[in-house]
Order: C-alpha cells, then sequence, then structure tokens
C-alpha cells in the first residue's frame, strides 16, 4: 500500500486520528500484547483490528516482533515525540493569551471593587 504522507508528523497525525488507534497505543502503553490481546476489547475482527494495526506500524508507532507463532506487538513513542515538540511551538502564543486573559480579569476585578467601594 503506498504512503499518502510526504512526512512522518503528518503519518502520525493521521494514525491518531482514529479512537480506535489511540485506544490501541494507550494500551500498548502498559506493556507488548499480541494481537489477540489488543483484538479483545474491541467489537470488531481480528483483519478490522490487524489493519489499525498496519497503520500504526507504517506510521512508526508500533513495532511487531516475532516469538514462535506469536507476534507481540510493542510501543515505539518515537513519533509522539515530534507531535510533542511540534505541538510544543505553539506554547508560548498559549501562555501568552493566558496572561493576557489574567491581566484582564484582574483589570474587570478591580473595577468591581472599586464600584462596591467607592470610598478607599
Amino acid at each position: 500500500m503506498p504512503n499518502n504522507h510526504p512526512d512522518p508528523l503528518s503519518a502520525t497525525f493521521s494514525a491518531l486520528a482514529d479512537p480506535t488507534r489511540r485506544a490501541i497505543l494507550a494500551r500498548l502503553a502498559d506493556g507488548e500484547a499480541t494481537v489477540t490481546q489488543i483484538a479483545a476489547p474491541f467489537d470488531m475482527s481480528l483483519p478490522g483490528v490487524s489493519k489499525h494495526l498496519r497503520v500504526l506500524q507504517r506510521a512508526g508507532l508500533i513495532e511487531q516482533g516475532r516469538d514462535a507463532q506469536w507476534r507481540p506487538c510493542r510501543l515505539d513513542a518515537e513519533p509522539l515525540r515530534d507531535v510533542a515538540a511540534w505541538v510544543g511551538q505553539y506554547r508560548r502564543f498559549w501562555e501568552e493569551s493566558f496572561d493576557r486573559l489574567d491581566d484582564y480579569l484582574r483589570e474587570l476585578q478591580a473595577k468591581e471593587n472599586k464600584r462596591d467601594n467607592p470610598n478607599p
């Protein structure tokens, strides 16, 4: 299957867009698991879960090993570090926005206090 994502970050975001895949990653954050173990809580077929696993694998979010007849999956969180770094670029924006909101709320509170207590 061709990779439709020009960069790893896009592939990661695309893989994370599905709630089932996010739930699979959450499960694998607790430790490796077989496909059958991963599939257990979902109301879908093993081939359906396997499709989700392939998407996660193409995005580099999971690795599948071989242990006799088992193919345990494990989380590879490195692509999530890239997501965190990208989102972190916007941290300053949010912090400044919250600082402005704090200033505005303090100003409103001061006006309210002056109105309620006109004689200092």
